[in-house]
């Protein structure tokens, strides 16, 4: 039986599962919380890595083209045999997107002219570039370089002894600028402007800046997070991707609708034209077989 001290506890327990329910309602919603976040990075980072993939399959040279006008047209000589290749960089997510020009010389190796392997301390084109630069531009660019070896340690041919060192001399050259006798071939960071707008890659961009989906990404989210089953359509889906292009508005512009009736005008008088003379051919007929 019941007494009155087991309905006086009743208040106190109550009390006392308030507080731990409240910190198990807060625990549940920051696991809930912490899923969602983990879901939504995990689409995006699948979304950017599809859009890095048809970036580098179809669209390179659209992107190159906007970066820099004269590469674009470089590359675009097949004995170039260069390649275009597209990573994610940076510390924090989302990550920014750099590219880099990488050339297959297919076993051969190339040259390239520089003066700081050509011009040695040892030969008269040192005194000869000291008189012509003068000695406060050759003093500066002597400092340059020893500023360089002291950060770097590898910065010539003769500073290499081991495979890691070639490595690493190589991979200096490209990041020192041309003036400092390397290639100037970097990392170069992408911007959203970079991107054709008229496909579904700039929408992927900019849903990775701004967190915001468009119409058209809505549409195509369902297709883009789709995993291909077998190789044929992993290869195919970068083309796939790539293909979506957004619809042209159907208003036209104030320059557009002029343009379209001076053409009416002209077609216009064309047909006038064109009337006239066939009715003048039909009357030199008549007049003819009269």
């Amino acid at each position: 039986p019941r007494g009155p001290g087991a309905l006086c506890a009743r208040p106190g327990n109550a009390a006392g599962r308030g507080p731990a329910m409240a910190a198990a309602a807060m625990a549940a919603a920051t696991t809930i919380q912490r899923g969602w976040r983990r879901y939504v990075r995990m689409r995006l980072f699948r979304l950017l890595t599809r859009a890095l993939r048809a970036a580098e399959h179809c669209i390179t040279h659209e992107i190159l083209r906007r970066v820099s006008p004269r590469e674009a047209e470089l590359l675009r000589d097949p004995s170039m045999e260069c390649k275009v290749r597209f990573r994610f960089a940076g510390q924090e997510f989302p990550p920014f997107v750099v590219f880099k020009i990488f050339r297959h010389t297919q076993g051969k190796s190339s040259k390239y002219i520089s003066g700081k392997r050509i011009i040695s301390p040892s030969n008269e084109a040192a005194a000869d570039a000291c008189k012509l630069m003068g000695y406060r531009k050759y003093y500066e660019q002597i400092l340059q370089d020893e500023l360089q070896y002291q950060k770097q340690r590898i910065t010539d041919e003769t500073d290499v002894a081991t495979m890691k060192d070639y490595m690493h001399y190589i991979s200096s050259l490209d990041e020192t600028p041309a003036y400092f006798g390397g290639r100037n071939n970097c990392w170069r960071r992408l911007s959203l402007q970079n991107f054709p707008r008229t496909m579904i890659v700039y929408d992927i961009m900019d849903y990775a800046q701004s967190r915001r989906l468009s119409d058209r990404l809505k549409r195509e989210l369902k297709f883009l997070l789709l995993r291909p089953q077998n190789k044929e359509l992993w290869h195919d889906h970068p083309s796939v991707t790539s293909s979506f292009c957004c619809n042209r508005p159907a208003t036209l512009t104030a320059q557009s609708r002029r343009g379209s009736s001076q053409a009416r005008q002209k077609i216009a008088k064309m047909k006038r034209a064109y009337l006239c003379e066939k009715e003048r051919e039909v009357q030199c007929r008549l007049r003819s077989l009269l």
